[in-house]
């Protein structure tokens, strides 16, 4: 399968079509964002390592039964998947209170949360990804209706379920992660974008290390190591 004209390209990848009107192929790039683009950087390899930990998660996740856009890895950097309607509507899904939480409410950093957390953000970078409600989706049509946010919320806590014991079993605690959902062909709500140290925090259990891209975000170091670690343990090498 061949990429052809780009279709969009975003902080962390570039979308190509193909052939197939209903498969593209996204390419991982290198480059490094936070706070909306105002810090930037890149990581020769994060790609790399963001493709193989998705695509590792995401046949897992097709494994317990939930649906995504993942086809197969093409190679190192490229990943075919099925072309969908992305929905613009980030959902954030939250087990332990760091960052915008712990800012925004005073909720104290680390805290375990008595109950998963799930929110909706707007996906509009020019409006800083502002939080939104349920009526606030309605009324800026980002769903049909309610029923889809429902289904959204949903299939969040089910990816919750099936990651955080998994990860625990490698000695991470899945802290909070932003999942994209999209529409396939058949309008079907599948989950899409990537499942990565770039979109999630991990905290390793025994050490409390940030193994994700809060390393680049409060400028730790060590960025490329800590991505390698994540994926090493995915693939039972450590």
């Amino acid at each position: 399968m061949q990429k052809r004209e780009l279709l969009y390209e975003g902080k962390a990848k570039r979308v190509f079509l193909t052939d197939d009107k209903d498969l593209v192929i996204s390419e991982f790039k290198d480059d490094l964002t936070a706070f909306n683009g105002e810090k930037r950087s890149s990581a020769v390899g994060k790609g790399a390592l963001n493709n193989k930990i998705s695509t590792e998660l995401f046949k897992l996740l097709e494994k317990n039964g939930i649906k995504t856009h993942f086809v197969k890895m093409l190679d190192d950097k490229h990943m075919l998947h099925t072309r969908v309607d992305v929905i613009l509507i980030e959902v954030i899904v939250r087990n332990i209170a760091t960052g915008s939480l712990t800012r925004n409410l005073g909720i104290e950093d680390g805290r375990v949360l008595p109950f998963t957390l799930v929110e909706f953000d707007y996906k509009d970078d020019d409006l800083g990804d502002p939080k939104l409600n349920d009526q606030h989706c309605l009324i800026l049509e980002l769903v049909e209706h309610q029923d889809e946010l429902d289904k959204l919320r949903r299939m969040a806590r089910q990816v919750n379920d099936v990651l955080k014991p998994y990860f625990e079993n490698i000695g991470l605690n899945l802290v909070d992660f932003k999942l994209e959902f999209g529409k396939d062909s058949q309008g079907n709500i599948i989950l899409v974008d990537e499942i990565s140290p770039d979109n999630c925090r991990f905290w390793d259990i025994k050490s409390g290390e940030k193994m994700d891209k809060d390393r680049f975000r409060q400028g730790l170091g060590g960025l490329k190591v800590a991505y390698e670690e994540v994926l090493n343990r995915i693939l039972g090498k450590v």
